[in-house]
């Protein structure tokens, strides 16, 4: 996940706030994150360390996903969505209307 600053300090509070029985995924979540500048492109170096915990290996997708991005490894997202559009709709867009 990307955060911009005012989002990841929201979220970091959140997940802080877990209690101990969350305690491993506390340091999953924020004992990995890092902050990155952007070049004058706009471009952020992602570190070998987290392209490869994540299987980033060569080209990446970027979803906007309201408060935050997510990078992706392009094969394994469209393995995923391929998987999540081949199955039901799950349950929580019964009622909804696009």
């Amino acid at each position: 996940m990307v955060f911009p600053r005012p989002e990841w300090e929201k979220f970091r509070e959140r997940i802080a706030a877990l209690p101990m029985s969350a305690q491993w995924w506390k340091r999953v979540f924020l004992g990995n994150a890092m902050d990155v500048e952007m070049d004058g492109t706009g471009r952020i170096l992602v570190s070998p360390e987290l392209r490869a915990a994540t299987g980033i290996v060569r080209d990446t997708l970027l979803l906007g996903m309201g408060n935050h991005f997510e990078l992706w490894d392009k094969a394994t997202y469209e393995a995923k969505e391929a998987e999540a559009t081949q199955g039901e709709m799950p349950d929580v867009f019964q009622d909804f209307a696009f």
